[in-house]
This record gives C-alpha cells, sequence and structure tokens, in this order.
C-alpha cells in the first residue's frame, strides 16, 4: 500500500506535513492543532507519530493539544526543549513508524540541537524532513548556530540521494528565488525553476517538496563554493572572502538584509 504526503498549511507561510498509509499517519512539526486533527477527521486517520525538527514555536505549538487528542508518539531532538513527554532523538538513531525507518541526523545551524528525518526508500524514492535547514532556494537563519554548523549540515543534506523529496516547512521559495537571481542572474536553470513556482503561487498551490538534484543547481547555500557564488558575494561585500566559511556566512548575512 502506497503513502500520501500532504503539507497542511499553517499561519501565514508554515507547512505542516502529513505522511499516512492506509489509516495511520504522521505529521512533522504542528505549529497548531487545528488544521491537523481537521485534517486527520476529513481523511478518517488515526495519527501514530508526531516528529519534530526544533523547539520554536510554530513547530511545536500544536504538539501537546495532538498528543491529547490522539495519544501519539511524539520524537523530538535530545538536546532542545520540548513538550514532554516525548521519545527524544539525536544523531545516528532511527525510528520505525508506518512501516517505515526514519534516520535522525543532527544538523545544527538554525538551533543548536535541530534534526532532520531521513527515509531512504517511499514508495520508490527517498524522502527527508529537514525542518528549517534547507529551503528550496535557501537555508534558514542562523538564530543559534554557527556558519560552519550550517554549512556542514548543509553539505551533509547534499550528499544525500539526488531524487531524495526535500519537505522543508515554510513556502518560503518565491521569496528566496528573488535572492538566489541576484547571486546568480545567469542561471537559467535557476530562471526557468523560478517561472515554473510563480505559476504554482498563482494558483495558490505549494511550491513543495523539492529534491535534492533540484537545489544543487538552483540554491546558492548549497552552490556557495562555485565560482561564480563567490564572485557575487565579493562583490556585495566588497572584498574576498578567506575561505569557504566565510563566502558562506557572508551569503548568509547578504540574505538577512536583502
Amino acid at each position: 500500500m502506497s503513502h500520501s504526503l500532504f503539507p497542511i498549511p499553517a499561519f501565514s507561510d508554515n507547512y505542516i506535513w502529513a505522511l499516512h498509509q492506509g489509516d495511520q499517519a504522521l505529521v512533522v512539526d504542528p505549529g497548531e492543532a487545528s488544521g491537523v486533527l481537521r485534517y486527520l477527521s476529513e481523511k478518517a486517520l488515526t495519527l501514530s507519530a508526531i516528529l519534530v525538527t526544533h523547539h520554536h514555536a510554530d513547530h511545536t505549538g500544536g504538539v501537546a493539544e495532538l498528543r491529547a487528542a490522539t495519544g501519539a508518539q511524539v520524537y523530538g531532538p535530545v538536546a532542545e526543549p520540548m513538550p514532554e513527554p516525548l521519545t527524544r532523538l539525536d544523531e545516528g538513531e532511527h525510528i520505525d513508524v508506518l512501516g517505515l525507518r526514519f534516520q535522525v541526523m543532527h544538523v545544527p545551524g538554525h538551533t543548536a540541537g535541530h534534526i532532520a528525518y531521513h527515509c531512504d526508500d517511499v514508495d520508490g524514492a527517498p524522502l527527508l524532513f529537514c525542518g528549517d535547514t534547507l529551503f528550496s532556494g535557501g537555508c534558514g537563519r542562523l538564530f543559534e548556530g554557527t556558519p560552519a554548523q550550517m554549512l556542514d549540515s548543509l553539505d551533509r543534506l547534499a550528499a544525500l540521494p539526488p531524487h531524495t523529496r526535500v519537505c522543508c516547512t515554510h513556502e518560503y521559495t518565491l521569496s528566496n528565488l528573488r535572492f538566489a537571481r541576484a547571486v546568480e542572474p545567469e542561471n537559467q536553470a535557476l530562471a526557468t525553476y523560478a517561472s515554473q513556482c510563480e505559476g504554482l503561487r498563482s494558483r495558490n498551490l505549494p511550491t513543495l517538496p523539492s529534491s535534492i538534484a533540484l537545489e544543487l543547481t538552483i540554491n546558492p547555500f548549497l552552490r556557495s563554493r562555485l565560482p561564480t557564488v563567490a564572485q557575487a558575494v565579493q562583490q556585495h561585500t566588497g572584498h574576498t572572502a578567506p575561505d569557504d566559511i566565510a563566502v558562506f556566512a557572508a551569503l548568509r548575512e547578504w540574505k538577512n538584509v536583502f
């Protein structure tokens, strides 16, 4: 029996990912409960598990209500403040849910204890729930981690199989792509993708999931070691960054004020 994947909209630009098979479901980063409960009711689903990537309220705000309403098992990062009770997970551990095995990756940067969940085969293709670490065309702000940590985290995600579906938790794609095109104005793949995403959003459709292969062609934060990106950063800052981490840090600072 195949699995169904659906982004439940929340707040102004969040997605709470739902994955279900038969009548069993999991959700990822439920910042609020109401939309999830409505979706479960409409689809006649039982919530088995709640996966949390990091502690920010727009990812955890609905956890307690959902747990109380459904009895779902909650999973989250080992080293961040989380609504108890939950099973805490660290790098290299795994969980089994919906007949799938999700590997846990510690991907600090956005927050210090941020984790991602990766399954190498969901109906023939890998699946990644990456929270606020990797976005389509962008990456998360560095609220608690360092540029070196985020660059390393993104390197590890970029090394996943190219056809991995990337399920991030915000509809930031159009704004990210505006920045990406300022960094790489000659990138034709980026221009084509931006046009496709504009069409989707004009019909109020999600731009996600993306894929690792796509992000490697259009996302400046996965391309920061390329000469085109490094040169754009140098032009913006007026000086040459001494190493890859400094280039990445300057790129992230540029995006912060773009």
